[in-house]
């Protein structure tokens, strides 16, 4: 994984109510995730958001990955 791909995410307050979004943007990661969610091709993404590249859909999937890798569980017990 590519970890310097998460530097084309931005987390800012004044961006987006603090959404994280592509760097120079306010493409929120949450609508790139929800159109590969949708099995939208790549393609099209980068056609409809030209100002996009494929290392920043990287980069959401990416940053998507490190939120789920980091999240703690604890697993409930039987009653």
């Amino acid at each position: 994984m590519d970890k310097k791909l998460l530097n084309r995410i931005v987390v800012d307050p004044k961006i987006m109510i603090g959404k994280p979004v592509i760097k120079g943007t306010r493409i929120p990661v949450e609508l790139i995730l929800k159109k590969l969610a949708q099995n939208i091709d790549v393609k099209e993404i980068l056609e409809d958001f030209p100002r996009l590249t494929i290392e920043d859909i990287k980069a959401s999937v990416i940053y998507a990955e490190s939120l789920v890798e980091n999240t703690d569980v604890f697993p409930l017990l039987p009653q």
